[in-house]
């Protein structure tokens, strides 16, 4: 793995603090599809290679536990986790979305979510609840108050996230597009094309390459998940007629998915043997 994909690791961790996200990266990945359950040393140790300290992972599994998605078994004097049914509902949703994720909307019908919510301007909390959970689900936004998706399978992640919010003024339709202004002049003013083409360009840069001199395949394996989790919750994976000639999210798809074939089964097996 390069600097470069190690720096993109640390700075662009798919939310919260680096040792949970990265221990979600690694449930998901290796635990999840290997039986459910791990050593707590085998956890700290791979969370260890990734640049966690060990009193961060303890901490990490701890918080995971005291929100349900891990249950402690023990085993003698060791302990063994145990992933809940939540988290292994979560994660395989989580697993799909990720792995299904292709950067564009192919076959799409035209037809997009609008989100009308409106949001007292004194409830900061629940505007600033609105606002990022949205952004994290797909939705640009496109003039105040208004939010807006090119997926019609949306519609009950936005009714999730108003009820979350505690949004009771809000409408939600499916539209399609008929002229009367710049298509794409209304995408770029919804999502920050500019940006995500730069995180996109960063993945492909930390990842084409490979130092056959860096063979941990754990480690490797786990940071290029752990940095391609994030893009299927910031890009809202738009058709190809509002986006320019040369996004690179068709590219960087294609690096993360020959990369993990590359990988993955060598990182399995590792993985078999450190939790043996």
């Amino acid at each position: 793995m390069t600097e470069l994909a190690s720096a993109t690791i640390r700075r662009h961790g798919s939310g919260g603090s680096s040792a949970r996200s990265l221990l979600f990266t690694v449930l998901g990945e290796f635990v999840l599809p290997t039986g459910g359950q791990a050593w707590t040393s085998a956890l700290i140790e791979l969370l260890g290679r990734l640049g966690v300290a060990e009193k961060a992972s303890r901490q990490a599994l701890m918080r995971a536990a005291a929100n349900g998605w891990l249950a402690a078994v023990r085993v003698g004097r060791r302990t063994r986790w145990q992933l809940t049914p939540a988290a292994e509902r979560l994660l395989v949703d989580g697993t799909e979305r990720i792995f299904s994720f292709s950067a564009i909307a192919d076959g799409w019908d035209g037809r997009w979510t609008l989100l009308l919510a409106r949001v007292p301007e004194t409830d900061r909390a629940g505007r600033h609840l609105l606002r990022s959970r949205l952004a994290w689900s797909g939705f640009g936004n496109c003039a105040p108050g208004l939010w807006l998706s090119p997926r019609t399978d949306r519609a009950a992640e936005a009714q999730w996230v108003l009820a979350e919010a505690g949004v009771t003024d809000a409408q939600l339709f499916l539209a399609e597009y008929h002229g009367a202004g710049s298509l794409i002049g209304l995408v770029r003013q919804s999502w920050d094309l500019v940006g995500l083409d730069r995180h996109y360009r960063e993945f492909i840069a930390g990842f084409d390459e490979f130092d056959p001199a860096d063979d941990d395949p754990l480690v490797r394996t786990t940071e290029l998940v752990h940095a391609w989790r994030r893009f299927p919750f910031i890009d809202p994976g738009l058709p190809a007629l509002v986006l320019p000639p040369d996004w690179p999210g068709p590219a960087a798809a294609e690096v993360f998915r020959r990369r993990h074939a590359d990988w993955s089964a060598r990182a399995v097996r590792a993985w078999a043997e450190l939790d043996g």
